[in-house]
């Protein structure tokens, strides 16, 4: 009768903390690992995150700041043309708009405020409002400043950099071979060369995944591999909330067990970067939320692009419970 081999966690953690990489065997012990083992590894997990990070807990804010209206064919997005969601569907916001959302990021103590634009990316105009929001906030309130407006060329990217903006999310979502089955209309090597050209410029890179999409444990552990391979500073680990209207809308949820998983594994094999607990946590993780912060170091707080979030008070409350601390901004 055979018998499952338990790793020892502990001794992933200390190859992690010397920032050395596990193999894709060790990879898939975490994924793989039985739920009697989840807070062991979880334990161990958490050493690495309070080596680098302690117990700070960075939290970002969402603004939609261009919402439907895209030609792109992404099969878990709301706003994608082949989506029938009903979906809110306007142009850019303007200034006045772009800046309130600023303040309300304070007001939630996020240290980050993330602009998003739905479309394959932006045109002149587009861009010409959010580098004049941006210049604005810079001047006036004490915020890092993430873009999320798709594919960029390098001279976008170096006016978003004058502009003042620190990061730029482009996001992997899911492993190289799985990309075809989830987006037609651009490529994974596109997505890789965005985050290049973002790099090029001097923005820190953010780019994360999202799991639940179908996708076999070896392509969840390539996909930690690249993002550590392509050195992005933040990581977005989504979970899908699958979305009635949208292609994947009969995936099933990711059990929150397995979740927690890949939380540590991405830990694990990307150290020293901000993993963050992102899209469709409350509906995957459900009740066991506070867990994915052993492994993680950063939330979004507030709703999401098309989908509400927890309420503000309840993360501000289990970070606290948690015995962990906000961490904010310092520019």
């Amino acid at each position: 009768m055979s018998r499952t081999v338990v790793a020892n966690w502990n001794e992933y953690a200390g190859k992690a903390v010397q920032k050395e990489a596990l193999t894709l065997q060790e990879a898939l012990c975490v994924l793989r690992a039985p739920d009697d083992e989840l807070l062991p590894l979880l334990h161990a997990a958490f050493q690495v995150r309070k080596h680098f990070f302690g117990k700070k807990v960075k939290l970002n804010m969402i603004l939609n700041a261009k919402s439907g209206l895209c030609p792109e064919d992404c099969g878990y997005c709301s706003q994608s043309i082949v989506s029938t969601a009903p979906v809110a569907k306007y142009t850019m916001l303007d200034k006045e708009t772009l800046l309130a959302g600023a303040k309300e990021a304070m007001n939630r103590k996020a240290g980050t405020y993330c602009i998003v634009a739905s479309g394959r990316g932006p045109t002149e105009k587009e861009l010409g409002q959010v580098i004049e929001a941006v210049q604005e906030i810079r001047d006036t309130m004490p915020l890092k400043i993430c873009a999320c407006l798709g594919i960029l060329s390098d001279e976008q990217a170096k006016r978003l950099k004058e502009a003042g903006v620190h990061r730029y999310n482009h996001n992997l979502n899911t492993s190289r071979n799985h990309y075809a089955a989830i987006t037609t209309t651009h490529t994974y090597e596109q997505r890789v060369g965005t985050v290049d050209t973002v790099k090029k410029a001097g923005m820190s890179p953010c780019s994360g995944v999202i799991i639940g999409m179908g996708e076999s444990d070896e392509e969840i552990a390539e996909m930690a591999f690249a993002l550590r391979s392509l050195d992005a500073d933040s990581i977005p680990v989504n979970f899908l909330n699958a979305i009635p209207g949208t292609p994947l809308e009969h995936q099933g949820r990711t059990l929150a067990q397995k979740a927690l998983k890949v939380l540590a594994l991405f830990r694990f094999v990307c150290p020293d970067k901000e993993i963050r607990v992102a899209g469709g946590r409350e509906v995957n993780l459900r009740s066991l939320q506070p867990l994915s912060l052993y492994a993680a170091n950063s939330l979004f707080v507030g709703d999401y692009l098309t989908t509400p979030g927890q309420e503000i008070t309840s993360d501000h409350q289990m970070i606290e419970d948690l015995g962990f601390e906000i961490e904010l901004c310092a520019l």
